[in-house]
């Protein structure tokens, strides 16, 4: 019995939007806050401030190993949180930044969050 033939069990859906369970918490998974004062919350206050953040200042603040860094700027920051990350190359090396998706720099708040 092929896959696409099964039914699904009344118990794996949700109610509400006729999603399944899994779906449902993937979404809310996407929506989550990131908590403060994790190494996470550091990363991206470091990229959200003006000078933005270099993987090597970003190794030294969270303990992370470079591909470690890496990773965390491509599959959580772009991918789970969706924010943009800008990235660009001067005399002391590669920089990112989150900025707002329009181009916008960080507001006055996320740079007092980084103080």
């Amino acid at each position: 019995m092929a896959k696409s033939s099964r039914q699904r069990n009344p118990a794996q859906t949700d109610p509400r939007r006729g999603q399944p369970k899994t779906a449902r918490r993937k979404a809310q998974h996407n929506k989550l806050a990131i908590r403060p004062k994790t190494k996470q919350a550091v990363a991206i206050s470091m990229l959200r401030s003006k000078g933005g953040a270099s993987v090597p200042s970003l190794m030294k603040a969270t303990g992370w190993q470079q591909h470690s860094v890496r990773g965390f700027l491509s599959g959580v920051v772009r991918k789970r949180l969706g924010l943009a990350l800008e990235s660009a190359n001067s005399a002391a090396g590669r920089r990112y930044r989150i900025v707002d998706r329009h181009g916008a720099k960080p507001s006055p708040a996320d740079e007092a969050e980084r103080d």
